[in-house]
């Protein structure tokens, strides 16, 4: 067991999750938790949902105050780190006022958990759209959404569908504009995302697929064949960036995330990365991967807490899984698949997904059981071949 100082960059999910792990692992050293936004740490999936239908902040605290402090964990918020300086072990704080800005921190241990930020691509006029991955943007939409808006959504993931749909129950004319040929086409399957396409059409939400937009005007946007869209409100959801800037200015390794092993460990053995800003090696197929989930933000952060409190340190082989909630549709993935992967639509709501006829992956809409049951299926070496799965009429649920 160790006792010496864990510093935690960035109190998102995975940030405050390895705080709290750390404790419960019996590390009795001391932990601080800095986060650039102030105030307590957030849940942020529902920012895109439930919050903006109530706007009840309060109820997306991951812990609240107190706790804290009961557990001896030091978090500092509204304060930025502007360098790591390896050789000493100290990060260096920046704040725009107050006590901290320019101090440096020691550290025996550093966990990156620095997250993302949104994508925003060089198209004229993006600056009037609004961007949805804060508290504070959450809000901005919020108050926009306040009278009877046509609305145009730049982006058909995860984030720009389920704010369609929370928008259109709100009463809202809601336009979807995605380049792709398809919704979510980055990480469902071509009959998974057609069976969302009906459902948003269905809610009277327009889509525009294939089309990138080109200009963001006063009047909306300008797709690239010359279309028009008349909108009040544009919103930005055409994806993320991993935040690595501070850790490549410290020499580590970034490659579409921080580079780390099997362990989660950088380059440097005295810190690790988690989370959305993370490169780490797949256990199926060993190549690189930064997964964008609260799951794996969390488990991450449960690992590496284990690792430095000496209660284990084994390689990370969770089974990915991921989840959209979309009017009344509950999307959930477990296992992770690529684009070209061959998919078998058992249902509308049922993709199974295949690379060289083992199955890597499970879609499932509204179908707890099944999910549940493909993630104790999908686990590193236990997945099954198509062969076995057809012989059980594919039926998950049966192993």
């Amino acid at each position: 067991m160790t006792d010496g100082h864990v510093v935690i960059i960035g109190a998102g999910q995975g940030g405050t999750q390895a705080a709290i792990s750390l404790r419960q692992e019996g590390h009795a050293g001391p932990i601080t938790l800095i986060g650039e936004e102030p105030g307590l740490p957030y849940q942020r999936p529902p920012l895109s949902k439930a919050f903006l239908k109530t706007g009840e902040a309060g109820k997306l605290a991951l812990r609240p105050g107190h706790f804290f402090a009961k557990k001896d964990i030091t978090l500092r918020t509204g304060l930025r780190v502007g360098a790591i300086d390896r050789a000493a072990r100290r990060v260096r704080l920046d704040a725009a006022e107050g006590p901290d800005g320019g101090r440096e921190l020691g550290y025996d241990h550093l966990i990156l958990a620095t997250g993302t930020r949104n994508l925003v691509p060089p198209i004229p006029g993006i600056s009037r759209a609004l961007g949805l991955r804060t508290l504070d943007d959450a809000r901005a939409l919020r108050r926009a959404l306040d009278r009877p808006r046509r609305v145009a959504v730049i982006g058909g993931g995860f984030i720009g569908l389920e704010f369609a749909a929370v928008a259109r129950a709100l009463g809202h004319e809601v336009t979807v504009a995605e380049a792709a040929p398809r919704l979510m086409a980055r990480v469902v399957s071509p009959e998974m995302s057609s069976a969302f396409a009906t459902l948003h059409r269905g809610l009277g939400t327009g889509l525009v697929l294939g089309q990138p937009v080109a200009e963001v005007t006063d009047g909306g946007i300008l797709l690239a064949d010359g279309t028009a869209i008349a909108a009040d409100l544009v919103v930005l959801a055409a994806g993320v960036r991993p935040n690595t800037e501070l850790s490549e200015a410290a020499g580590l390794p970034v490659d579409n995330g921080i580079r780390v092993d099997a362990r989660l460990r950088t380059a440097d053995p005295a810190i690790h990365a988690l989370g959305d800003c993370a490169a780490f090696p797949d256990p199926v197929s060993g190549r690189p991967v930064r997964l964008e989930s609260v799951q794996a933000a969390t488990d991450h952060a449960r690992s590496i807490a284990r690792a430095i409190a000496g209660s284990g340190g084994a390689e990370y082989a969770a089974v990915p899984w991921f989840w959209s909630d979309q009017a009344d549709w509950k999307l959930q993935i477990a296992g992770l698949a690529r684009p070209e992967d061959d998919s078998l639509a058992l249902t509308d709501k049922l993709v199974l997904r295949f690379r060289a006829d083992q199955l890597v992956a499970v879609e499932t809409i509204n179908d707890a059981r099944t999910h549940m049951a493909a993630r104790r299926l999908l686990a590193p070496g236990q997945a099954p071949a198509r062969d076995k799965l057809a012989a059980r009429d594919y039926d998950l649920t049966t192993f």
